[in-house]
């Protein structure tokens, strides 16, 4: 039997999908190992990885201190599309390939439920759900609730998947803004959508739809000062990353009535990042807040197209092949960040 060297070792840092059936197909059906791991942190990540070839990660931080321990990667492939729980830079740095899957991998998924959360703030429909359950019949537990038709949606960045949510919000009569200071007002408009300053957004949509990448500019793009700058009648829904929205800022919106409710398809902290997580967030206990647990890209054929990406992107690294998806340049010594989505579990 041929011996398989540790570099041509795959390692899976984590993941919560059950099994790695799909990866293990990939993998070996190209005469390579793999390993799983459960990675907290990132020194386990290095004592899981410190002689892989390749990795894998869904949630599991890959930092410049893993980076210059894993001596033998040649790459890091993202479970999604962000990439800010890798050091690109550092990984360039070593030569190291990151990749990622392009955001349609999950585009329809994350439209439908940002419309879906939109709906169910806007309809009131947890609230209504609950006081029926506690035997509460009465159409007033919801109100005040304004007809959609005629009101502003207003979308932060316009891209791919921002642009699905626009097609949809149309069909309910909305009127769509948007602002993405990356994108000429023409191509905005040319979706018969409005583009809009970041001002303008913020203070005049009714509903307000994050969607935009993370980055160092827009962590906490959503903290006090913005949030009182929102309608009092207002609606934000995140389906883009948690830490965009300051979780303790928007607690404080909430409840003394700067904005009338949110939506929330990640939080702050992240949850599946940590070990022996509690519901401790004071969010959670709110009732004009409905949070699912950064689920937007989920369906079945979604998931088994981006664990079949990131497999096949290490496979093709590590046998001497070009990748599809790659975020770094590796030739050029930069980097462009191919994110403009909410990836797979942040």
């Amino acid at each position: 039997m041929t011996r398989i060297d540790s570099s041509e070792t795959i390692l899976i840092a984590d993941f919560d999908f059950g099994d790695v059936d799909i990866e293990r197909a990939v993998v070996e059906g190209a005469g390579l190992r793999l390993i799983a791991a459960q990675c907290k942190n990132e020194d386990e990540v290095i004592e899981a990885g410190r002689e892989v070839g390749g990795v894998l990660t869904q949630y599991a931080h890959v930092g410049s201190r893993a980076i210059e321990a894993l001596t033998r990667c040649r790459v890091i492939a993202r479970y999604g599309t962000g990439v800010d729980i890798v050091d690109v830079d550092a990984a360039t740095r070593r030569g190291i390939q990151v990749t990622n899957a392009p955001s349609e991998w999950c585009a329809e998924e994350v439209a439908d439920h940002a419309v879906a959360l939109w709906l169910a703030a806007a309809r009131k429909i947890c609230r209504y759900d609950r006081a029926t359950r506690q035997g509460e019949w009465h159409w007033q537990t919801g109100a005040p609730i304004h007809r959609l038709r005629g009101q502003v949606l207003g979308l932060l960045s316009f891209g791919s998947i921002a642009r699905l949510i626009a097609d949809r919000a149309k069909a309910f009569g909305a009127e769509v803004w948007a602002h993405d200071p990356f994108l000429d007002q023409s191509e905005i408009r040319a979706s018969q959508v409005r583009p809009v300053s970041f001002d303008d957004l913020v203070e005049g949509a009714d509903y307000v739809v994050v969607q935009a990448p993370l980055t160092p500019q827009t962590h906490h793009t959503f903290d006090r000062a913005t949030l009182r700058r929102m309608k009092p009648t207002a609606i934000l829904v995140n389906t883009a990353r948690g830490p965009i929205v300051e979780d303790a800022a928007l607690h404080q919106a909430l409840t003394e009535g700067w904005i009338a409710g949110a939506a929330l398809d990640d939080l702050e902290e992240e949850p599946a990042k940590q070990r022996g997580w509690r519901p401790s967030n004071p969010l959670l206990a709110l009732p004009n807040v409905i949070v699912t647990p950064h689920a937007a890209y989920y369906s079945e054929e979604a998931m088994r197209m981006v664990r079949t990406i990131a497999a096949e992107e290490a496979v093709r690294v590590l046998t001497g092949q070009p990748t599809r998806f790659p975020v770094n340049d590796l030739t050029a010594g930069s980097h462009p960040h191919r994110d403009g989505s909410p990836s797979h579990g942040s």
